[in-house]
């Protein structure tokens, strides 16, 4: 008989980070709880002990990841002094992270779960709502520009934010299919080129935006 409850030395970070990297490179419909079992080194009721299902599961996996791997890209928008700026180091930082060889490639929260039926339909609402999240998030950052006087008042800036973030979601999928650094970087930069024409300023006065990414192959010229 299977022995139930979790194992003495559980760790649970540790089983959720595990559980956090079988999502994102399976996704959630294509992960079992045998696949489950195997990377956690857990039996089914353990399992169930533990996160009582396997859409708990996910959830934690999904917040893990967020105060591990997916905040490098939130703090580097948090960060930056300017909307532009925000929308510079999110592409920038995304191509570095999405290309990564030690994690799976692309973005947890951009590709798991992204066709909805009965069986997930709850855990794509999750994802969706944190993508709607990050556009609100950069949104944010153009309204406090405005604010500051640095961007004119007559236009709503979420479609400039909601083009960034699909750029990025876009990036995510292309990380996917095998694109590396410089070629998600080189499809940043595209679409930062559009910067001038959005705000109104000359291609010269816009490169003030320009910032450099830390840790990151390419120099941005």
């Amino acid at each position: 008989m299977a022995k139930r409850g979790r194992p003495r030395n559980f760790d649970r970070d540790e089983a959720l980070g595990k559980a956090a990297h079988l999502f994102w490179e399976r996704g959630y419909d294509g992960t079992s709880i045998a696949n489950l079992t195997e990377v956690l080194a857990l039996n089914p009721p353990s399992i169930y002990a533990a996160f009582g299902s396997k859409e708990e599961l996910f959830r934690e996996s999904v917040e893990q990841y967020l105060k591990t791997e997916g905040a490098v890209i939130v703090d580097a928008i948090d960060a930056a002094s300017s909307a532009i700026e925000a929308a510079r180091a999110m592409l920038h930082v995304s191509a570095k992270e999405f290309a990564r060889q030690d994690q799976p490639r692309g973005c947890m929260v951009v590709l798991d779960a992204l066709h909805e039926h009965d069986k997930n339909c709850s855990v794509k609402s999750v994802l969706t709502a944190l993508r709607v999240a990050n556009i609100k998030r950069l949104t944010e950052k153009f309204e406090s520009d405005v604010a500051r006087g640095v961007l004119p008042t007559d236009r709503d800036w979420q479609p400039v934010a909601t083009y960034f973030v699909t750029v990025q979601q876009g990036m995510a999928i292309r990380a996917r299919d095998g694109a590396d650094e410089k070629t998600l970087s080189a499809v940043a930069e595209c679409a930062l080129a559009a910067w001038p024409a959005i705000s109104g300023e000359s291609a010269t006065s816009s490169s003030d935006y320009r910032i450099p990414i830390s840790n990151t192959q390419h120099q941005i010229l």
